[in-house]
C-alpha cells in the first residue's frame, strides 16, 4: 500500500474507533466524576488541577463554570506531551443565586431550607484540551431539579449524615438526597457532576 493508502487507512481506523476508547485525563479531584467515567467504561487517570476558583465580579454562572473547566483542563494539559484532558466545574443556582459548597453544617442547613419544595438549576462547564495540539472544546449543560418539601427534622437528619458538606448546593443526588428529589428535567449525570454524554460529543471534535 502506498503512503496515501496508509494515511487513508489510519484515518478510517480512527473514525471507526469510538473516542471513549481513548484514555482521558481527568483534571479534577471529584470522586463522583471519576465514578461516572468508570461506570461507562471510559479509562481515565486523575491529575488534580490547582486553579483559583474565585468568581470574578459580574461574571455570569455559565461564563464562570466554563472558564473554570477550561482553566483546569489547560493547567493539566500544559504539563503533558499528549493526551485528552478533561476539566469540569459544577454550580447550583436558585433564583439567580449561585450556591457553592456549604462552609459548615449551619450553612448546609440554610441551603437545604432554600432548596426544599423548589426548583433549581445545576450548571456544569465542561472543557476538553488535546495536549499535543492545544485544541480545545468548551460547553456547558443545564439540568432543572425539583426538591420535595422537607421537614426540619429531615433537614437535620440529612445534614447530620455529613453528605452535604463537600457538595455544591449541599446535596448529592446519587446519595441519601435521592429521598427528596421530586423531579429532574435534563441530564441526570450532570446533577451528579459530569454530563458524560456532552463529554463524548466534545471529545469527538478533537
Amino acid at each position: 500500500m502506498d503512503k496515501a493508502g496508509d494515511k487513508q487507512g489510519m484515518t478510517a481506523e480512527r473514525q471507526a474507533t469510538p473516542i471513549y476508547r481513548e484514555t482521558i485525563v481527568l483534571a479534577s479531584a471529584s470522586p463522583r466524576r471519576a465514578e461516572i467515567l468508570t461506570q461507562v467504561g471510559w479509562a481515565h487517570e486523575v491529575v488534580t488541577a490547582n486553579v483559583d476558583e474565585t468568581r470574578r465580579a459580574g461574571e455570569e454562572t455559565v461564563a464562570y463554570v466554563e472558564r473554570l473547566a477550561r482553566e483546569k483542563a489547560e493547567a493539566v494539559a500544559a504539563h503533558r506531551l499528549f493526551g485528552l484532558v478533561l476539566g469540569a466545574d459544577t454550580s447550583v443556582v436558585i433564583e439567580g443565586e449561585l450556591l457553592g459548597k456549604p462552609q459548615d453544617e449551619r450553612d448546609a442547613r440554610r441551603t437545604l431550607q432554600r432548596l426544599q419544595g423548589a426548583w433549581h438549576e445545576v450548571i456544569t462547564g465542561v472543557a476538553l484540551v488535546r495536549a499535543e495540539s492545544k485544541r480545545r472544546a468548551v460547553a456547558h449543560e443545564r439540568t432543572r431539579v425539583k426538591f420535595a418539601s422537607m421537614s426540619e427534622a429531615e433537614i437535620d437528619w440529612y445534614v447530620a449524615t455529613g453528605e452535604p458538606l463537600d457538595k455544591a448546593g449541599a446535596y448529592g443526588v446519587q446519595g441519601r438526597a435521592a429521598l427528596f428529589i421530586e423531579r429532574i428535567e435534563g441530564d441526570y449525570f450532570n446533577v451528579v457532576g459530569l454530563p458524560v454524554r456532552l463529554v463524548r460529543e466534545l471529545a469527538g471534535r478533537l
